[in-house]
This record gives C-alpha cells, sequence and structure tokens, in this order.
C-alpha cells in the first residue's frame, strides 16, 4: 500500500509524542468484543460415573471440598438480520469434589462428579470474507469466515451443597460427556441407576471474547478489561454473589514493573 510507510512514521511520532520509544506492527487477534460476567449457578446436578455413585448412594453426610473448571465446549453462529453479531452457545464442565462419610466413625471417601451449565452471549464479531491459510493449518483448507472465541474462567466458587433422593422411576443417566471430559474421572459415565444425587451452587466469574485475525501497528497502554456485562438467559443470580468484586488480578496477571514495585 503506497500510504503505509507514511501511516507508519505518523504512528510513530504520534507514540513518540505520548512518552512512547516504539510503535511495533504485529500480525494478531484483536478483540471485536467482550464481556465480563459472574452467574450465581443454583441447584446445579452433579453426576458421577459407576464408580462413584455407589459412594453416594450409600453415604450418611456429603461435604463439598471445591469446584473446578476442567473445560468450555461451544458454537458460533451468526445472528439473523443483524450483520456483524454473532452467539456464542458455552457449555461449561465442572469437577466437584466432595467427601463422602459411610458413618460418623469412619474417614470419609473422595468422590469426584460432573456437573454442565449452559450459557449463552450475543457480541459483536464484525464480518469479513477472506479466507486465512497458514502453515499452522493441519490440512490448509482454510478457516471459516467465523470470528475466534476466547472463554476465560476462574475455577467457580463452591456455594452451597446438599443431597436429594432420586424418584423411584427415574431413568438410568444417560449424559455421556466428550472423552477429553470422561478421561477425567474415574469408571464410566451412562448406565448407572442413582438412588440419591448431589445438587450444588456456584459462583462463576468469566470472560468471553470475539476475535479476528488482522495486523495491527500499535503502541502498549494497558490490559483491556471488559467494560459491560454480558447479555444473558440466565435467571435468578444470587443476590449476595451480585455483591462480590470481579477478580480482575486473576485473568491479568502483573507486569515485571508492577512486581518489583509491590517488593
Amino acid at each position: 500500500m503506497a500510504h503505509s510507510n507514511e501511516t507508519t512514521a505518523d504512528a510513530v511520532a504520534a507514540a513518540a509524542g505520548n512518552g512512547f520509544r516504539e510503535a511495533v506492527c504485529i500480525d494478531t487477534r484483536r478483540i471485536y468484543d467482550s464481556c465480563g460476567d459472574k452467574d450465581c449457578i443454583s441447584n446445579l446436578q452433579v453426576t458421577f460415573t459407576d464408580v462413584g455413585q455407589p459412594i453416594i448412594d450409600q453415604a450418611t453426610n456429603i461435604k463439598a471440598k471445591r469446584a473446578e473448571a476442567i473445560g468450555v465446549f461451544f458454537e458460533v453462529e451468526p445472528v439473523p438480520f443483524n450483520k456483524g453479531f454473532f452467539s456464542v452457545d458455552m457449555t461449561f464442565f465442572f469437577k466437584v469434589t466432595l467427601s463422602a462419610y459411610s458413618s460418623p466413625a469412619c474417614s470419609p471417601e473422595t468422590v469426584e462428579g460432573l456437573a454442565t451449565f449452559n450459557k449463552k452471549v450475543i457480541l459483536f464479531g464484525s464480518d469479513a470474507s477472506v479466507k486465512t491459510f497458514s502453515t499452522d493449518d493441519a490440512n490448509m483448507s482454510g478457516g471459516a469466515n467465523l470470528p475466534s472465541v476466547s472463554v476465560q474462567v476462574v475455577d467457580p466458587m463452591l456455594l452451597a451443597c446438599n443431597v436429594v433422593d432420586c424418584p423411584c422411576n427415574q431413568a438410568e443417566q444417560c449424559m455421556v460427556p466428550p472423552c477429553e471430559i470422561a478421561q477425567q474421572f474415574a469408571g464410566c459415565f451412562g448406565g448407572v441407576v442413582p438412588l440419591r444425587t448431589v445438587c450444588v451452587s456456584l459462583g462463576l466469574f468469566s470472560i468471553v471474547q470475539l476475535e479476528r485475525q488482522v495486523q495491527l501497528m500499535i503502541p502498549i497502554y494497558d490490559f483491556c478489561i471488559p467494560d459491560k456485562a454480558c447479555t444473558t438467559t440466565t435467571d435468578d443470580p444470587c443476590e449476595l454473589f451480585r455483591k462480590l468484586k470481579f477478580p480482575t488480578d486473576e485473568f491479568f496477571p502483573p507486569r515485571l514493573s508492577e512486581m518489583a514495585d509491590d517488593e
């Protein structure tokens, strides 16, 4: 492009005028839209494998230990009649660790179960008609004209846990998670008739971003922190959880200069 050198020179001069030493040209993913949210998920059922379910059925008392985010699966689709906007359907997978007591005098057994949560947001991802070919692509077929999704999650807070009896006519558990999720648990999912089940309440912090590959010349300013809440279909959030401050420091580690100042 004929004007690229002039544009670069102007940007360098502007950056220098603002106290920056250098402006650099990079090929990177630009965040076109993002949102941060905190969800309070009540009465989320935990599913156990054929190893853990018998322990839950025979336990006299169960205590919650922790919850861990182990995966997020998502689908991206254009929003009809809203050019440049995309819906992001996400399925969060959580590993819930419990202590099960068979009697008051016995030591507890550690049991791990799986809980899932679905969430949908709508974000602006811009519009492009190009296909990207790269040596990083396994099949060199070119990337589709969809923005990339980035989902960041802090391990959820385990707010509450309770055990309930399953209805006598309840069918066998048929939920079989993806292989990469199931292999993180001992035993097999599916084919188990539960007598009791565990329901938990989780507090979840997340950031969702839509990105596209672009070429940029930039000075470095600071972290780009979302300034709006996600538009979701999740109802009935917990009032206490809403009052908690968003844990920004968990998502953005300190820079070297900041660590030196703390010392």
